[in-house]
């Protein structure tokens, strides 16, 4: 029994770490829009607020199983309390990202988009969007954390150990994300595709996990080999100025012609 509770341990504690990319990401791209002394104290209070929506999720965890009981159907698709979560999530995820893709797309749309982010971005609005789309990640997490074991605590330690993991890199992530544009980008591409694969799941279209987190570490791997060819450039000039700065054009000689 002590080897199966450390099997089940170590997989919750897998699940959620895993889980909680998608959360990272969103969070990050979401607070880098405040004021920086501003973005940390939101960061820890949503994932702080997180943890105790997790822990009441799994408290009414007899609520939360009737949620998969269908309320309504839609061209034969049974709709579930949970699939309209997905949905909601899912539509939420397309939209923001979409957004934040054209805002970054178009100079013009970038500059305004920056205007606004001084006016509208506010504290405590950032905080309940970070914890409404934790509540999103969660509900299917928790579900199949209790298909695996009954044992609450083990769940709940799996819980705590995730966000831990969170606090720790999420400040790293986000000055990593703001000093590369391009990771940005990737990961509002992430964005999207996870916002689709919850719409699909939301309409009954269960698709694998393992191909699309694949998908994602081979773009991030990609990306990874894009930043040190940069790197390389970027070291290679500095060790010859030659390839920066030309020497000036001389005068013809007052003979030439």
């Amino acid at each position: 029994m002590d080897a199966e509770i450390a099997v089940a341990l170590l997989a919750l504690i897998g699940m959620e770490v895993v889980l909680g990319i998608d959360n990272l990401v969103f969070i990050a791209i979401l607070s880098n829009r405040l004021p920086e002394a501003q973005r940390v104290p939101a960061r820890r209070i949503g994932l702080g607020l997180a943890v105790l929506l997790r822990f009441a999720m799994l408290a009414g965890t007899s609520w939360l199983l009737t949620l998969t009981k269908p309320l309504f159907e839609v061209l034969g698709v049974g709709i579930s309390g949970k699939d309209l979560i997905l949905l909601a999530g899912g539509l939420f995820l397309i939209g923001k990202a979409t957004i934040e893709i054209h805002h970054r797309v178009d100079p013009d749309s970038q500059a305004e988009s920056h205007a606004a982010d001084a006016k509208l971005a506010l504290f405590w609005p950032t905080v309940v969007q970070i914890l409404l789309l934790d509540m999103v990640f969660s509900v299917d997490s928790i579900l199949a954390a209790v298909a695996l074991t009954r044992e609450f605590w083990i769940i709940a330690t799996a819980i705590v150990v995730s966000v831990v993991a969170m606090l720790f890199s999420m400040d790293a992530l986000s000055r990593f994300m703001e000093r590369n544009p391009t990771v940005v980008m990737l990961a509002l591409a992430f964005l999207v595709m996870i916002g689709m694969v919850l719409v699909a799941e939301g309409f009954g279209v269960h698709l694998p996990k393992g191909f699309v987190y694949a998908a994602m570490a081979f773009a991030t791997a990609v990306e990874g080999l894009n930043l040190l060819a940069r790197r390389a450039r970027r070291h290679a000039h500095a060790a010859d100025p030659a390839t920066v700065t030309q020497a000036p054009d001389r005068p013809p000689s007052p003979g030439a012609g």
